[in-house]
């Protein structure tokens, strides 16, 4: 399945990535472009990755978007992975990575 995400500007002049398909290692890449080019322009502010859409995400996934968190920390930054669904919350709790990942059900 492809993957598609997009970007639009948010509350407090930060950005959304809303990220639709499922992320695994065959497209983890894009999502980690992707974050990185917000990420550059992003100190000071909010990036919002929407997962509302996402029905699958794997351990590679998962990777991308701790990465992405510590990377946002030290550009004076706030990652905030919002709205997974329930199958993709879950995996993320196993992994215990919901502090670093400042997740937001709704």
């Amino acid at each position: 399945m492809s993957l598609t995400i997009s970007s639009t500007a948010s509350e407090g002049g930060g950005t959304c990535l809303a990220v639709e398909g499922e992320v695994d290692v065959s497209n983890a890449s894009e999502l980690r472009s992707a974050l990185d080019a917000q990420l550059s322009s992003c100190a000071g502010k909010e990036l919002v990755v929407d997962l509302a859409r996402v029905s699958y995400i794997d351990s590679t996934g998962i990777g991308v978007l701790v990465g992405a968190a510590h990377r946002a920390s030290e550009a004076s930054a706030r990652l905030v992975v919002a709205r997974p669904q329930k199958n993709v919350a879950r995996v993320l709790g196993l992994l215990g990575v919901g502090s670093d990942l400042n997740i937001r059900e709704g």
